[in-house]
Order: structure tokens, then sequence, then C-alpha cells
């Protein structure tokens, strides 16, 4: 394992800790490696873009009293934290990823707002450093300080109009607060006005610790497509995507259970008409919200991705894996394998659609 200064010397001093999960052993191979294998369909080469991988700033460990839970440390493989940039390319490069769109998850949200807001501050800086230095192979999402979101309005457009980076990732909330809310109203107003693209990361759901304790991992297994499922759901419901229809969301794992139980959501009101506001009148019907949202591909087999296609549209699928974490080593190939796909859409998923999505130069 690369020593924390040679790690810091290979990425160009942008201070970046990738999680390891054990991965980059088997992905790294021995010096003058050949070059990445390239991804065509139906042989139109197509550069593949990861929207769904993540990394952690070594520089923000002291601002959290070297707390290393920020990083899993129970997750497979988190002993290998500090990795050589060499290290991450030999894994995309197994994966055949030509480019990661990084993003820190937020575990900043419960600590105090001026902590916070040097965590995110370091986040973004380092973020656009290693994306500039990397441009090729690295795109990033910035950080934002969300239980002020005041401030998350400068942090957003200070990481979109000078720094360079494509949007903001968030979790599925802030403390009590839903993303609905209309304290958050100003930031989805700015991020919309900038075209800035929101990856949703879920954070669980810790209300349901005890149900979901016990053996399976299950906080992550269930809590984390529910958190998602939440998240969506509100802003669906309260209105926030009629507010603001230019919104660019793009939702973790597929989007949680949302999109495989979609078509309930449509008859919610229907049947129990006292429990929805009649203040809050929607524009269309739940389930057509989805096709204004994008889902990444971390559903893990064809027959997922078919049925995610069947409920919002090809269009709206992107490549993710969530790697460094292992959920999914070649997240390529359920795309190539997936049937009900052309070979315009696999394209499209594979890299097209975020290219154009994210606004990345060719």
């Amino acid at each position: 394992m690369a020593t924390r200064r040679q790690f810091l010397a290979g990425a160009a001093g942008s201070g970046v800790l990738f999680c390891g999960c054990g991965l980059h052993r088997a992905a790294a191979a021995p010096p003058g490696r050949p070059t990445r294998q390239a991804v065509a369909v139906e042989g139109k080469r197509v550069r593949t873009i990861d929207v769904h991988a993540h990394c952690v700033f070594a520089e923000t460990l002291p601002l959290v009293n070297n707390d290393r839970s920020i990083i899993g440390p129970s997750v497979r493989g988190a002993e290998e934290t500090f990795l050589d940039i060499d290290k991450r390319f030999a894994a995309m490069d197994a994966q055949r990823v030509d480019m990661e769109v990084l993003s820190v998850n937020p575990f900043w949200y419960r600590r105090d707002r001026d902590l916070a807001a040097q965590i995110v501050r370091i986040n973004n800086e380092r973020m656009a450093a290693l994306c500039a230095a990397h441009p090729e192979r690295f795109a990033g999402f910035a950080s934002l300080t969300l239980q002020d979101p005041q401030l998350a309005v400068q942090e957003l457009e200070t990481a979109m109009r000078t720094q360079g980076l494509k949007g903001a990732a968030i979790g599925d909330s802030v403390g009590d607060r839903e993303f609905s809310h209309p304290d958050f109203q100003p930031v989805w107003a700015k991020a919309e006005e900038l075209g800035a693209v929101l990856f949703i990361h879920p954070q669980g759901v810790p209300e349901l610790s005890r149900r979901l304790a016990g053996n399976g991992w299950l906080p992550n297994a269930i809590g984390n497509p529910l958190a998602t499922t939440i998240a969506l759901s509100q802003l669906i419901f309260n209105g926030t995507l009629d507010r603001f229809p230019g919104l660019k969301i793009v939702a973790a794992h597929g989007g949680g259970y949302l999109p495989s139980y979609a078509d309930r959501s449509d008859h919610a009101c229907l049947v129990s008409p006292a429990s929805c506001d009649p203040a809050i009148r929607l524009q269309k019907k739940p389930t057509e919200y989805l096709r204004q949202i994008w889902f990444d591909s971390l559903i893990f087999t064809p027959e997922a991705i078919r049925h995610l296609q069947a409920q919002v549209g090809a269009a709206q699928i992107v490549l993710g894996s969530d790697y460094p974490y292992p959920w999914s080593l070649h997240p390529v190939d359920h795309i190539m394998a997936c049937t009900s796909l052309s070979a315009a859409q696999k394209r499209a998923v594979l890299g097209e659609t975020a290219a154009r999505l994210l606004r990345l130069k060719a």
C-alpha cells in the first residue's frame, strides 16, 4: 500500500484519498500495463462515464478528530485507504471506465455549521484541483453546507462558475428537513439557474435503526434505497419538481425502490384524499415526474435495467458503480448484456447521456 506521502505526490498534491475496499489489488496491473480496453457498441466507440464514484480528502480528517468513520471503517478493504492515483486509474481500466464523476458522501450535515463549511471548502478546492489535473479521467460534484441553505447557494455558484465542478452531491435530507422544505428552495433555484446536476446519494434512515439491526447490513442494503425513495417522493408530492421543472437530479442506486413500485403513487391521493393537501395540485401524475429524473445503473442485472427502462425510459439511465465500494466490479457488463436496450441506447447509458447532462467536453 502506498504511503500517505507517496499518495499525495502521486495525486499531484491534491490531497485526495480513495476508499480502497480491497479492489485495487485486483485492479492494479504490473508496470507497463496495456492501455485500457475501449468499449464499443456495434463497432462505435463510446466514452464510458461512471457518475457514481466516491473519494474523501485527507485534509478534512483533522477537522473531525481523525474520525475514520467518514470513510466506512467497517466496509471491506477500508484498511487500504490511501491509494496512488495510478492505482485508481488501473481500477478504472479494469472496469472499462474512462471517466469517473467523483463525489464525497456528505458526512458533515449533522456537524456544526462553521465546521461543515470548512470541510466543504476543502472538499471543493481539492476536487477542483484533482479534476483540473486529470480532466480526461475525472469530473467532480461539489459538496454543499446544506444546513445553511444560503451558504450552500454561494458554494454552488463558486463551484460551477469558478471551480469547474459539474453540480453537487447531496444526501437525502438534512436533519429533520426534507429537501422539499421551503428552506431549500433557494438552493434548487440556483441549481436550476446554473444547470447544476444534483446527485442524490442516500445516508440511510436512522429512525429505523432498531428494525434494521441484525444480520445483513440492512441499514445500507435496505435503508439507503429507502432513503432515496423517500427523498424523491417528497420532491414529487410536495410540488418541488413543479416549482423547478428544469432541475437536473440524478438518483443513486437506480432511484431506490421508487421505480419498482411507482405506479402505487398514482393512486395514493385517489384512495385517501384526506391524506393529501388540496393546496398542492401536481401538474401531472406522480409517475410522470420520473421522466425528469436520471437514475444510475447500480441495480446489478440486465433484467433490473429492463424494468427501470420500462418505467423511466432508457434516456434517463446513466452508468454508476459506487466505486470504490465493491457493489459492482464490472458496471459496463450488465448494460452490454441488456437485450432491451438498442445499440444507440447502450451507448447513451454508458456515457453519452452523462456527457450531455454534465456538459462534459468531448
